[in-house]
């Protein structure tokens, strides 16, 4: 089964997009994250300082361009992955002369919708 339509809280604004790609390192993450990563995979990967990668996460995650993948360790704990979440970015204009932004999605399984659940139950406890 295939993500649905994205729902309100999945359409970025223009401007957080904008902010996003216009960053060199959002743009380095946006590289590396074909594949999840955690943050010291991605802190060694594109040699940005830690906090700098969590700033640069939060502005991708309110562009929503990286999802985030929590999975529960065996032995106590959670390991957070980060990964691209778009297939493509269109910004288009309009005949008013006003701006859109379209971000097409990877289809994601049944399986990749229920992680996506119990992660949202998670941060909200």
């Amino acid at each position: 089964m295939v993500r649905d339509s994205a729902s309100s809280e999945d359409s970025p604004s223009l401007q957080a997009v904008l902010d996003a790609l216009d960053d060199a390192d959002c743009r380095a993450i946006l590289r590396e994250t074909a594949e999840p990563m955690t943050a010291t995979e991605l802190i060694d990967t594109c040699d940005i300082p830690k906090s700098t990668l969590y700033r640069k996460l939060e502005l991708l995650s309110q562009a929503s361009l990286v999802h985030e993948q929590d999975t529960i360790n065996p032995s106590g704990g959670r390991t957070t992955k980060y990964e691209r979440d778009f297939d493509d970015v269109t910004i288009s204009m309009y005949e008013d002369d006003d701006f859109s932004v379209t971000v097409e999605r990877p289809p994601r399984n049944a399986d990749e919708r229920l992680a996506d659940i119990w992660s949202k139950m998670g941060d909200e406890l």
